[in-house]
């Protein structure tokens, strides 16, 4: 407050000082700090900071820097210390203007410009920033009186209201920590719940009366007496009445789109897709509105990156400082509202990315789960598809709200006849695993940087158990570790979920590993231990894949299958082998890239970044850390590395010619994966960089890796994880 008051007075004229500071025996002696801060004026520069020895970093953190935007609240305070103040002084008149056409106008500007916080709110910022600068929503009594600006703030209000109760549900929110805070702010009136209704009779009204202008237009004769037209302007009147239609009816479709994909079970994704097909088709007359819009406004010269509304004008009933000091006691964030195109943008991507969710077929199958969440976030998803997402995979605890995790578990070890078996679901190391599976789906619905971190910590939880599974199996059967003919099921039963658990911490440290290329953690000099540990990843992942299904199949042959059961069989393990293969081509893409890396690294002393901070070991340990408190995989450190490194040479690597390999592996996939566009389009990049990496390694091959003329580097132009070599000669 202190700081407040002392920007907001800056510039009126300072009184003069008194003659004599005062002494107070209680106070201690108090000194003319005036000469001091004069002369730091005169000589300080921007940036620069007056402090004393024991000012931290700490201390700067949490310091206020006066007459700065972004720190001092006072600086921008439009001088309105309460709502009401400003609603006394007009800021937000009822009606918007006198004019019945301007007040239209006025009112689809406000629609507007809410609209664009609303999606920067969405965008992380916070509700007292964006949409609760608007008075209108605050006092909400007080729109009573214009019935499309009432019902507007009213479902928008409700919408936003389930929105939160979404986000803080999933727990997504930790990432944009302030999205579900609403520091008091009127989020819900128990008029709310009719907000339907009122929107409804709002947009019949309109409905009929452009209805009538279209009858007009076609009879050319006068609108009819019984409808009372929006405004004076007749020749106006159909493009006000479509203009505020589709904005009306987007916030109506947009607000069941939130509440089927609340509904449990997923019960409501059949409807939520028709009304995000609504939703989108409304943008679109709303983006055709614009010309219209912009025709009728005064503003000539307009900039489309920072203007909220569609004609350009500025809206009446906000002010940006009215909530302010509701963010305390952290200072308020300088937000820039996104523009109305860019609004319109990020919904569109947003109803896109709900309908990937409501399209999702329910399949109860954990292995078809995972490979659809990575596929959806690979269009890099924002906090709200990706809340939304987390709540209708994991609902009281299970799979879709419908499938216990012990169920999800026995059918991926193909163990039909445990499903229902209470003794399997309370098992403990089943139990264990449902949590950890609970916690994986969570996971890999939050952003990137969150995902990485936490895969990486998760995965000692999955090593954890993995190690007690073993331990139990060896006290309970010994150390006979291969499957035999004579065990028992239950002895048969611990192996397979010993072996699946161990091939999803493989699975969870591949995509811990990956995720670093999309965050770009890795350096050029990297990239060979990176692709080394890829590699050895892979290699174990397929591994376990192979003893998994080498299981299944032998318990389903001592359950004596009926024959109509073994196309199924038949069918699961084609799918098997193609995934297989498909992970062999990461494993030669892997080995070969860290062998190329290793050659150049050894014959041309290239791709080597000596550090004068740290060594090429504490780099490794830097990136590998929580993989190797893991143990994943076991008996895998840096020396490991140094000397597979070390022992690479272009005979070798020409020799094995791994890009080659693959090209010979991909038109088999082909007809394996014809009816799954991803995989096609996965494959396609894979064999692109398999030929371009070939060509690659033939041209170093001829010319010679320790040629000095020789320059290679490394581009991500055909795949996010697997680099392309690039051969140039100086």
């Amino acid at each position: 407050m202190e700081a407040s008051s002392s920007s907001s007075a800056a510039a009126s004229p300072l009184p003069p000082l008194p003659p004599s500071i005062p002494i107070s025996s209680n106070q201690g002696v108090w000194a003319d700090a005036s000469p001091l801060l004069a002369a730091a004026c005169r000589d300080l520069q921007d940036g620069e900071l007056v402090h004393g020895e024991n000012f931290s970093l700490f201390a700067a953190m949490s310091a206020l820097e006066i007459m700065d935007p972004k720190m001092d609240s006072g600086i921008e305070r439009s001088g309105y210390n309460s709502i009401e103040e400003a609603i006394e002084d007009g800021v937000a008149p009822i009606p918007l203007s006198l004019d019945r056409t301007l007040d239209v106008q006025c009112s689809i500007d406000v629609m507007d410009h809410l609209f664009s916080c609303e999606a920067t709110w969405h965008k992380g910022h916070t509700l007292a920033q964006t949409l609760f600068t608007c008075i209108y929503l605050m006092r909400m009594e007080r729109t009573s009186s214009h019935a499309i600006l009432n019902s507007f703030c009213r479902i928008l209000r409700s919408t936003c209201n389930a929105i939160i109760s979404v986000v803080s549900t999933a727990r997504t929110h930790e990432e944009e920590d302030l999205f579900i805070m609403s520091f008091g702010l009127p989020l819900r009136d128990e008029a709310d719940d009719k907000c339907l209704s009122i929107l409804n009779s709002v947009e019949e009204t309109i409905s009929r009366q452009l209805r009538a202008c279209k009858a007009q237009a076609m009879s050319k004769k006068k609108t009819l007496e019984d409808l009372e037209s929006l405004q004076d302007n007749p020749d106006l009147e159909e493009d006000y009445c479509r203009a505020l239609l589709c904005r009306l009816r987007f916030r109506k479709h947009f607000y069941h789109v939130v509440m089927c994909m609340r509904k449990p079970n997923g019960r409501g994704l059949e409807l939520g897709r028709k009304h995000v097909a609504s939703c989108l088709n409304e943008l679109n007359l709303m983006v055709k509105s614009r010309e219209f819009l912009k025709s009728q406004s005064n503003i000539t010269i307009q900039d489309d990156e920072n203007c909220t509304t569609a004609s350009g004008c500025r809206p009446v009933g906000f002010d940006v400082s009215l909530n302010s000091r509701l963010l305390s006691p952290a200072p308020p964030r300088a937000v820039r509202l996104l523009s109305w195109i860019s609004a319109i943008g990020y919904f569109e991507k947003l109803l896109n990315d709900l309908d990937v969710i409501c399209a999702l077929s329910l399949d109860p199958v954990l292995e078809n789960v995972l490979h659809f969440i990575v596929q959806f976030q690979k269009s890099v998803p924002d906090l709200v598809p990706r809340a939304f997402l987390q709540t209708l995979l994991v609902q009281d605890g299970k799979l879709y709200g419908q499938n216990l995790f012990s169920d999800v578990i026995s059918r991926a070890l193909s163990l039909p006849d445990i499903i229902g078996d209470k003794e399997f679901q309370m098992n403990e190391f089943v139990v264990q695993l449902g949590q950890l599976v609970i916690n994986l789906l969570k996971i890999l619905c939050t952003n990137t940087a969150w995902q990485r971190r936490k895969l990486g910590k998760s995965l000692q939880d999955w090593s954890t158990i993995s190690i007690q599974l073993e331990l139990a199996l060896k006290r309970e059967f010994g150390e006979t570790r291969n499957v035999l003919h004579h065990e028992n099921m239950c002895m048969r039963v611990s192996k397979q979920l010993l072996i699946w658990t161990q091939e999803h911490g493989y699975w969870i440290a591949s995509r811990f590993l990956t995720l670093g290329f999309e965050l770009d953690l890795y350096s050029p000099g990297e990239y060979c231990m990176v692709y080394w540990y890829m590699y050895v990843v892979f290699t174990k992942l397929i591994e376990k894949m192979q003893l998994r299904v080498l299981a299944s199949s032998e318990t389903s042959r001592r359950k004596g299958k009926k024959k109509k059961d073994h196309s199924k069989d038949s069918a699961r393990d084609t799918t098997f082998s193609s995934s297989c293969l498909l992970l062999q081509c990461y494993v030669l893409l892997s080995e070969g890239l860290s062998m190329m890396l290793a050659v150049l690294r050894n014959e041309s002393r290239s791709f080597q970044l000596p550090s004068i901070f740290n060594t090429e070991q504490e780099r490794f340990m830097q990136h590998f850390d929580l993989l190797q408190k893991a143990r994943v995989p076991e008996h895998i450190s840096y020396y490991s590395f140094k000397e597979s490194s070390s022992q690479a040479g272009i005979t070798d690597l020409v020799k094995y010619n791994f890009f080659k390999e693959i090209q010979k592996i991909i038109p088999s996939l082909r007809g394996s994966f014809a009816s799954e566009p991803e995989k096609l389009a996965e494959l396609r990049r894979i064999e692109q960089v398999a030929e371009h990496n070939r060509i690659a390694l033939n041209i170093v091959s001829q010319v010679g890796p320790g040629d000095p003329s020789l320059r290679v580097s490394f581009e991500f132009t055909h795949h996010p994880h697997f680099a392309v070599a690039v051969v140039k000669r100086s």
